[in-house]
């Protein structure tokens, strides 16, 4: 079995970090019991490109019990935890990642993934799905599907779909309502903001907090964020999203306007150059900047640099530029995802409903394979609902049910007044 990790010796403390989300995530933990037996994903070879966590951890190990096989790397350079992926080598999986990776060993580690000739794609932000297009298209005779876990990597995807260049099929896993809902609001608010603690320990209560982007991740911030007393102020460019955060309570404003009185920058868009030369200039002296979008170009670090007199890492994870005129900016985690590089990403609970999604979307892509277009497919309201459910029933709550009447009187459309 063939590995690449930064030291196998940190295995037994990963392994408990993995015990750990096993007990906190209730829903995958079932569904690994129920497909322990019926092996749905036998024959299957998955190709993983996913943040190398204790989370992910217990996919991988609920994939292998359910009869696949697979092989491993991270997708992002500073996103693996590298007692993780030591655990995982020890348990005999194929994995290629460590904290700290450069851009050349990022796509060395996709590529070596890819050597196994997988069935499945699993991907998140799709680095491993563009590199089976661009670099070896002919391994997508044998692949049958692929998931793709983030926004980023679903507007990309259906950009390539509507163009018509998608080599087999996609599950856009991030857009179901168990995922987005929960694990983009919920998971993104609370552990970005565990990232900035981590590497700061500034108090957020009476920051003015900017945070760029109000879609399910910038709410979470948002709402995260004025619970322990920031003051919130929200920059985006879709009209509905900046009326959304308008009526939710929270200041709407250009980011040229923002830039001068933030104390605490968040980029939440999906987007390049959110931060540029012009908002450091005007930044007060003493401001955070950082960055939860998946890919490191919302903020304009090159800008950042030309601006610079002097730089230093003051903090882990926390580098002091000191520009020209005098004033010092912070940058966290290098302008990359500050919730899993300068913490542990999003807590275990969320991560059980994303990673449902993951695994019983490879299931039914193995199960339909023969009927499915080249395109981006939403997963179906029946396992999104199912996941909700199983949810709350081992979270120990109760719904009510419509009856039979109320079934009938639902689609009744000749009832009136």
């Amino acid at each position: 079995m063939e590995y690449k990790i930064k030291d196998i010796s940190l295995a037994e403390q990963g392994r408990k970090k993995i015990d750990w989300a096993e007990s906190r995530m209730p829903v995958l933990m079932n569904l690994r019991k129920e497909f322990a037996n019926t092996k749905p994903l036998e024959g299957m070879r998955i190709a993983g490109c996913l943040h190398v966590t204790k989370e992910t951890a217990v996919l991988v190990e609920t994939l292998i019990s359910a009869g696949a096989e697979l092989s491993w790397s991270g997708c992002n350079p500073l996103s693996t935890k590298d007692d993780i992926a030591a655990a995982l080598a020890a348990n005999n999986i194929p994995i290629f990642a460590w904290y700290g990776m450069s851009t050349e060993e990022f796509y060395w580690a996709i590529d070596k993934v890819l050597e196994f000739k997988p069935t499945l794609t699993l991907d998140d932000g799709a680095d491993l799905i563009f590199r089976v297009h661009s670099e070896f298209p002919e391994l997508s005779e044998d692949i049958i599907g692929g998931t793709e876990e983030t926004t980023t990597g679903v507007h990309r995807l259906r950009a390539m779909e509507r163009a018509s260049k998608l080599l087999y099929p996609i599950i856009a896993v991030n857009d179901a309502e168990t995922k987005s809902d929960f694990d983009n609001v919920y998971g993104t608010g609370q552990s970005t903001l565990d990232g900035v603690l981590r590497s700061t320990n500034i108090i957020i209560a009476g920051k003015i907090v900017v945070i760029a982007g109000y879609g399910h991740c910038g709410k979470g911030l948002a709402k995260n964020g004025s619970g322990i007393g920031a003051d919130i102020i929200v920059t985006e460019v879709n009209p509905i999203q900046a009326l959304k955060a308008a009526m939710d309570g929270f200041r709407v404003m250009k980011m040229d306007d923002a830039a001068k009185v933030g104390d605490l920058f968040i980029t939440a868009t999906g987007m390049k150059d959110i931060l540029v030369k012009s908002h450091f200039e005007n930044m007060k002296d003493g401001a955070i900047i950082c960055n939860t979008g998946h890919y490191d170009v919302e903020i304009n670090i090159t800008d950042l640099e030309n601006l610079a007199k002097s730089k230093r890492e003051i903090r882990e994870n926390n580098e002091e530029y000191t520009l020209q005129n005098g004033n010092k900016i912070y940058l966290l985690a290098k302008g990359r995802l500050v919730n899993l590089s300068a913490a542990e990403g999003h807590p275990s609970e969320v991560m059980d409903m994303s990673f449902a999604n993951q695994l019983l979307s490879l299931i039914y892509l193995k199960e339909k394979s023969a009927i499915l277009e080249k395109r981006v497919y939403d997963i179906s309201r029946e396992q999104d609902e199912k996941i909700a459910g199983l949810k709350l029933e081992l979270m120990g709550y109760q719904i009510d049910k419509l009856t039979e009447e109320q079934e009938k009187y639902k689609d009744a459309y000749f009832e009136g007044t």
